[in-house]
């Protein structure tokens, strides 16, 4: 029998991702940090919204507050515009006035507030942890490879990258460098369109999802026409005769809340609710956009909603505050709205944009302290804008 007490301890080195996962290390990369530099107020403090509202009140034009639709109502309320990722960063460029922007949702959308604004104004974010799951899925290094292997495949002459707003400034400055554009689940269609009058396929990042549904629901194309892409395996698991066969390279990246919904979370809500109509925002599974009645981004969802008739029994699947927030504001219309998932899931990441944040940051630029402010580097920058501007200049 082995003598347990003697045994030699195996020399074993922690791998980068395993300190990550245990708290220990950080990726500047993806990790945009997780303290801030000072004190936040008490979650508990009653006289928090109080606090908020007189900092935001001594500020006055200097600050202008966004808030995205799936953020808390406690932080919802002190927003001078709500809306998604891309509306909130062109509300963002059209208030050159406003010496502070705070943006009230996760870092790339603070990225995009930033690339559009002027070099005057600052881009503030109540918590540098609030990033994106399905941002960070796609980093720099990864995509550089990516296009490494479409070139020694023969294809990159042939490729389009298409980008999801949903992504870091540097895949974003990628984009633009590569000829490229960027698009929102509202436009995806036209920049697909757009991308294949520019070129024979189309890299997709960093939402397999989006960019599947897009392709084969709303544009004919064929599962068969479309390739995963994962930057976790050699040559992204794919062979030079699969990229060269391709129309569609998707990225092997989704968002982790809309990708828990399933065909069965549709089948379930179909027989508890009878006469239900399923909505699904297009970052859902393949079969699970295939199995709903209606799809749309975030803004499509709200207008469906309030062009709904009254007595209408809807189920939705996006996140769940926004999800909530629609239920309380049709009730007194007698419309039922649901949350598809039977489990309640938030968006972790754009929670992390709570009350006491808020409250520190604008008692923080109330006192003239700058923080947490969000700046891209002119380089990134430059390539980044130029993707965004071929984006807007769309039909």
């Amino acid at each position: 029998m082995r003598d347990v007490t003697t045994a030699q301890p195996l020399d074993v080195q922690p791998t980068p991702l395993a300190l990550l996962l245990l708290g220990r290390e950080a990726d500047p990369r993806s990790e945009r940090g997780v303290e801030c530099p000072g004190d936040l107020p008490s979650p508990s403090d009653p006289d928090l919204v109080e606090r908020a509202r007189v900092a935001k009140e001594k500020l006055g034009d200097k600050v202008f507050v966004l808030g995205h639709h799936y953020q808390r109502d406690e932080v919802i309320q002190f927003a001078d515009v709500t809306g998604d990722s891309f509306k909130l960063a062109r509300d963002a460029a059209a208030r050159p006035e406003a010496e502070y922007i705070v943006f009230c949702g996760v870092h790339f959308m603070a990225e995009s507030a930033d690339i559009l604004t002027t070099d005057a104004q600052a881009v503030v974010l109540p918590d540098l942890a609030a990033g994106c799951s399905m941002a960070d899925m796609a980093t720099a290094e990864q995509v550089a490879e990516c296009w490494d292997v479409l070139t020694e495949a023969g294809v990159a002459d042939q490729v389009v990258p298409v980008s999801y707003m949903n992504s870091s400034a540097d895949i974003k400055a990628f984009t633009g460098k590569h000829g490229g554009t960027i698009c929102t689940s509202s436009n995806a269609k036209r920049a697909l369109e757009w991308a294949f009058e520019q070129g024979e396929k189309i890299l997709f990042l960093p939402d397999q999802h989006l960019g599947r549904n897009t392709a084969v629901r709303d544009m004919g194309l064929s599962l068969e026409d479309c390739v995963l892409y994962n930057p976790h395996k050699p040559n992204g698991g794919l062979t030079a005769e699969q990229l060269r066969d391709a129309k569609m390279i998707l990225w092997r990246g989704h968002c982790s809340v809309h990708g828990r919904f399933s065909v069965e979370s549709v089948e379930d809500v179909r027989a508890r609710i009878p006469g239900v109509n399923v909505l699904v925002h297009p970052e859902c599974k393949h079969e699970v956009v295939a199995a709903a009645d209606y799809v749309g981004s975030t803004e499509y969802i709200i207008k469906a909603l309030e062009a709904a008739p009254a007595g209408s029994k809807w189920a939705i699947g996006t996140e769940l505050n926004l999800v909530r927030r629609l239920a309380n504001r049709f009730a007194a219309e007698d419309k039922e709205i649901v949350f598809l998932d039977k489990t309640v899931c938030f968006c972790s990441t754009m929670n992390r944009i709570d009350l006491p944040h808020l409250v520190w940051t604008l008692e923080s630029l109330a006192e003239g302290k700058l923080v947490n402010r969000i700046e891209v580097d002119p380089e990134t920058e430059k390539y980044a804008k130029l993707a965004l501007e071929r984006m807007l200049a769309l039909p």
